[in-house]
């Protein structure tokens, strides 16, 4: 199989294959050609690709000549429309949001597999792109709140005095509320975290975090670990309960994602108006349109003396580290994908057919078509 890995469009800075990966590709059989310079933002050289056995190529080579191209972010749409028909394209397309282009993909005789769409099952979890960005997300964001905070995170006995840990609120305990949760506890903070999966108490309080329960939500088995919609009066307690953690809190992370929704919004401005001057909001949900009133996506603003950080792109401010998450759970899915360097497209494996998106000119993503 002729695999083409292609350098991102800035500001993305991960690539999608690391040399480590491409290393074991080549040893199995498969031929892969990297654009030049798609590794360079992940401090990943031409040479070192080279030396794992790839061919380094201009960029419309890599996508004229290759049989199963990869990278991050969507093709533009010149570059879909010049794909040759029955081309295979790996990346992360947000396919229940972005359904208009899922459609033009589908036209375009392109088979596509989402890495956004892994199944959340325990044999996928070290497929699981999802997971290993939001880890990134979660650590990076709460270093974000740290460096814009005008407090200390940790408690502090000095000659002057002593200063008051950091108070941190962590909204939606996935893996990047999680990792939030832990990270802000490292650094100090008093932290308490809150998600209507009453589940999600034990692994919060693991971690040194208090548990903010708001009794009567709904869980559902089939959602994958995410969150649903819940009731107009559960939503009316939780608003009520948050409120209270939030005006007390100097930081507040939040996570908060339904699949194929706009984001929910938790935190509202008659919130922000009660919060301390100079607290942090880091918006982790800004993308779909952000958990806070004010978010705007990838731009910090002050909202009623409140800094807001609107940012989902937070694992490219970390492309080294991210780049070979995202390539092993890429490298681990090919493992299903391709058999003795050929295509191996069993729609009866679960985890191969959840991840396809379109196929032979048609949508086969279940979620979207229902």
């Amino acid at each position: 199989m002729i695999l083409g890995v292609l350098k991102e469009p800035s500001p993305e800075t991960r690539v999608s294959l690391h040399p480590e990966a491409v290393k074991n590709l080549v040893a199995a059989g498969n031929k892969v050609q990297i654009e030049k310079g798609a590794g360079e933002a992940s401090f990943l050289s031409d040479e070192l690709y080279k030396e794992a056995g790839a061919e380094i190529h201009e960029r419309s080579a890599v996508l004229e000549s290759s049989e199963m191209i990869f990278q991050i972010m969507p093709l533009s749409e010149s570059e879909r429309k010049g794909l040759t028909e029955g081309k295979f394209v790996i990346g992360v397309y947000q396919p229940l949001v972005a359904k208009e282009l899922m459609t033009e993909v589908a036209s375009q005789g392109i088979t596509l597999f989402s890495m956004d769409s892994i199944p959340r099952i325990t044999r996928a979890q070290s497929m699981d792109v999802l997971s290993s960005m939001s880890t990134v997300a979660g650590y990076k964001a709460v270093l974000l709140a740290a460096s814009q905070l005008p407090r200390f995170f940790p408690m502090l006995m000095t000659a002057a005095g002593t200063i008051a840990p950091a108070k941190v609120l962590v909204i939606g305990a996935g893996v990047a509320g999680l990792q939030a949760v832990a990270t802000a506890k490292r650094l100090g903070a008093v932290v308490e975290a809150f998600d209507t999966r009453p589940s999600v108490k034990e692994q919060v309080e693991s971690l040194g975090g208090k548990f903010v329960e708001v009794p009567g939500a709904v869980e559902d088995k089939a959602a994958g670990g995410y969150a649903v919609e819940q009731s107009e009066e559960y939503k009316k307690k939780q608003s009520e309960m948050l409120e209270k953690s939030i005006v007390k809190s100097d930081v507040v992370i939040t996570t908060a994602l339904i699949p194929g929704r706009k984001a929910p919004i938790l935190i509202t401005k008659g919130m922000l108006q009660q919060m301390k001057p100079g607290a942090v909001v880091v918006d982790l949900a800004a993308a779909n349109g952000g958990n806070c009133e004010g978010t705007v996506n990838e731009q910090t603003v002050v909202v009623e003396g409140v800094t807001i950080i609107g940012s989902s792109t937070l694992p490219s401010t970390m492309p080294e580290d991210a780049t070979k998450m995202y390539s092993k759970n890429v490298q681990n899915f090919l493992k299903l994908l391709l058999k003795e360097d050929k295509i191996n497209l069993n729609f009866e494996d679960e985890i191969i057919k959840g991840t396809c998106i379109t196929h032979e000119g048609s949508i086969v993503y279940q979620p979207l078509l229902k």
